[in-house]
């Protein structure tokens, strides 16, 4: 499903987000206070805006509650950071991910109201991107060729059924690695495992198999 998103701050993690997202087939608004970097990524966003995001003013008349996501990957400057981040929450956002370089600053977002926190250097644009993609991947780590190991939520048609039952490999094109139930993960799933409601399945298989199943969700 196409989402409508807001990326403020465009350096080397912002824009790369941006450019991911925008691949994805998003919808995909970039700002930033700085003229050269808007400059440079205009050509490839149909939004691109110069503005003090910092300004509730500027931020307002974005009609940010029309916004699924609002990423706010702001450099070094906490400061900025924060204000952005309670802003946005204030505005009426539905779902603000900041960045964050350190514990300390994780707890301080956080306390003000950030729905996620983005470590600068435990996750990268991709995964990052790929994670919000779609409502029902909860992890994925990329591979080779095109193929990752994602974490989703099982169909609801799948409960009370095994795995060779619902013929995964073939009608989903991918593989099933491992079943977590509750707090508990089965690597090695048997054929004869029968599903229950609220089991996560991690797979391995191509994105666009992947989104496609997890829409299902």
């Amino acid at each position: 499903m196409k989402k409508s998103i807001l990326i403020i701050g465009m350096g080397r993690l912002g824009s790369h987000l941006a450019e991911k997202m925008q691949d994805l087939g998003h919808d995909v608004m970039i700002l930033d206070n700085k003229e050269e970097r808007i400059s440079r990524l205009a050509p490839h966003f149909a939004d691109a805006r110069i503005a003090e995001y910092t300004n509730e003013d500027v931020l307002s008349a974005l009609d940010i509650p029309s916004f699924d996501l609002c990423f706010v990957t702001v450099g070094d400057n906490l400061e900025a950071s924060m204000i952005t981040t309670i802003t946005l929450k204030k505005l009426g956002a539905k779902y603000v991910a900041s960045r964050a370089r350190d514990d300390l600053q994780c707890e301080l977002l956080r306390r003000i109201g950030a729905d996620e926190i983005i470590y600068a250097d435990g996750e990268t644009a991709d995964k990052l991107a790929i994670r919000h993609n779609g409502n029902n991947i909860f992890d994925y780590v990329a591979l080779s060729d095109g193929y990752a190991i994602f974490e989703v939520p099982i169909i609801k048609a799948w409960e009370g059924k095994s795995i060779i039952e619902l013929d995964v490999r073939r009608k989903y094109k991918m593989n099933i690695i491992a079943i977590k139930r509750g707090e508990t993960l089965d690597p090695a799933p048997m054929p004869d495992f029968v599903f229950r409601e609220g089991d996560h399945i991690f797979v391995i298989g191509k994105s666009r198999d992947v989104f496609k199943m997890s829409a299902k969700t």
